[in-house]
């Protein structure tokens, strides 16, 4: 009984695996996504510049906190999810893992540099410098490098098979660098503070400007999972016409 039980979660499982049946899901998601996003965004970017107060030690500057903090978020969020589904793809040769995967990296790659400039803008009022080479900055670089890095191995590597293992070993390693970034603040000695959301004892920043800042957060989450989407649909269709240009080759060669 126990082994029907696990049977129909397998096969349930690689139900989602078809491209079919998710093309056919995700058409439907996509619109409700991009209202969606568009409202929270909307939303967010009200409540930042004009309902929320200025800082008494940052002023105005401080609002761009609300782009930075949720583009540092997703872009860390991006490669977890790389990540896991490069392990996915992997261990269990899920036939969409690898290509959500590969979807996921130039929109990772995106927040992470919208991080890096947003940083740094707002690091110049603060402490008087663009750039310092402390270990959340610097590990956060290398996490912009990890992404470009994946992202030419597909490149670079014409046997999608091959393209997708070496891929995946990338993610895999490159991953360490994500609680290095998260708990940077907390291992070294950074100019940046310690976390002032996510904490045990909970969030110590004032409910003013932390509801413009989750409503962003969850915004972007919406347009990453939304492009995602959009990106992973473009693959799938891109491996038709090439799997169907072989087949022509194919037949043309026995021809």
């Amino acid at each position: 009984m126990a082994r029907m039980s696990s049977l129909s979660a397998t096969q349930r499982f690689h139900a989602y695996a078809n491209p079919t049946r998710f093309m056919a899901l995700s058409g439907k998601l996509l619109a409700p996504l991009w209202v969606l996003t568009a409202l929270l965004i909307a939303a967010g970017l009200w409540f930042a510049l004009f309902a929320s107060p200025p800082d008494y030690q940052q002023s105005e500057t401080v609002r761009i906190m609300y782009v930075h903090v949720p583009s540092a978020w997703l872009a860390m969020f991006g490669y977890s999810i790389m990540a896991a589904a490069s392990a996915v793809a992997l261990i269990f040769r899920h036939p969409l893992a690898d290509l959500c995967a590969k979807s996921a990296a130039p929109i990772g790659a995106s927040f992470t540099f919208l991080a890096l400039v947003t940083g740094s803008l707002w690091g110049q009022p603060m402490w008087g410098t663009w750039w310092e080479w402390d270990a959340r900055l610097t590990s956060v670089l290398i996490l912009f490098f990890l992404y470009l890095g994946y992202i030419a191995l597909w490149a670079t590597i014409e046997e999608p098979v091959r393209a997708a293992r070496a891929a995946a070993v990338l993610a895999l390693v490159g991953a360490i660098n994500i609680p290095i970034i998260r708990y940077s603040v907390v291992w070294w000695n950074t100019l940046h503070q310690p976390a002032s959301v996510f904490r045990m004892e909970g969030p110590t920043i004032a409910p003013a400007m932390l509801l413009p800042l989750m409503l962003m957060a969850l915004g972007f989450t919406s347009l990453f999972v939304t492009l995602l989407l959009v990106r992973m649909r473009a693959e799938i269709l891109r491996r038709r016409v090439r799997a169907l240009r072989l087949a022509q080759a194919a037949s043309g060669a026995e021809g």
